[in-house]
């Protein structure tokens, strides 16, 4: 049987239609539930690197509502904060006649060189008075052994010293975990690859994240993190 014009317009539209149905239903499958076994690790919304702070990071306040946003489908929650000494030997100013964002060798390889931020007790060392976490049952302060910097959440920057988060995790059964915060090229994925080497399945929130960007650092912790096989997923992603 012949169909005329109408027929046939009729027939396609129904197929488009039946089409983007099943497009959605896919994408609503694929959309990732958090369970008992995950945990969303929020690193270092801290004062000092929002805007106004000794180390802002650009457009580093737009992540606030996203965390906010998606922590409200996580039961299991951890904070962290940079808590560093006066005088830590990551800033710039301890050292003389050297700038922020210099290279210089430590005992435990290559440290940039920071603004001061995130000293102890300090008002640019809080947590954002915006984020919205009351189930967050841990904050995790990390660098604030004066001889030795810590980006990652879980092991500091020479390698070896250990923060404890890995062991906490463990002993809560959580075995995925996924990564939010400042900044994405240093502290986040410093962290996404520790907890690979932990062992946990891994994913790196990118739109609730902002990174520093210094001398190509954001393009080369995306490739890192990639290899290590950390999933780079957006908000989008996660079932709230």
């Amino acid at each position: 049987m012949r169909m005329n014009r109408r027929q046939i317009l009729r027939a396609l539209g129904s197929s488009a239609f039946a089409a983007a149905m099943a497009n959605r239903a896919d994408a609503a499958a694929a959309s990732i539930k958090p369970d008992d076994a995950s945990a969303l690790l929020v690193i270092d919304v801290q004062n000092c690197f929002l805007p106004g702070g000794s180390l802002a990071v650009k457009d580093g306040e737009q992540v606030v509502p996203v965390i906010n946003r998606i922590a409200k489908a996580f039961s299991n929650v951890v904070l962290t904060q940079d808590w560093h000494t006066p005088g830590h030997v990551s800033f710039a100013s301890s050292h003389s006649g050297k700038k922020p964002f210099e290279l210089i060798d430590l005992a435990y390889g290559k440290q940039v060189l920071w603004p001061d931020h995130c000293v102890q007790g300090t008002d640019g060392a809080a947590l954002s008075k915006d984020l919205a976490i009351p189930q967050a049952e841990l904050i995790l302060r990390k660098g604030f052994h004066n001889d030795v910097d810590s980006y990652s959440a879980f092991t500091e920057a020479d390698g070896k010293t250990s923060t404890g988060l890995a062991a906490y995790l463990k002993a809560r059964g959580i075995a995925r975990v996924f990564v939010a915060g400042l900044a994405t090229d240093f502290c986040v994925a410093w962290t996404a690859l520790d907890a690979r080497k932990a062992g946990l399945d891994t994913y790196v929130i990118e739109d609730a994240c902002r990174g520093i960007d210094t001398q190509g650092s954001l393009a080369k912790a995306w490739t890192d993190m990639a290899a290590a096989g950390v999933k780079r997923i957006g908000s989008e992603d996660i079932a709230v």
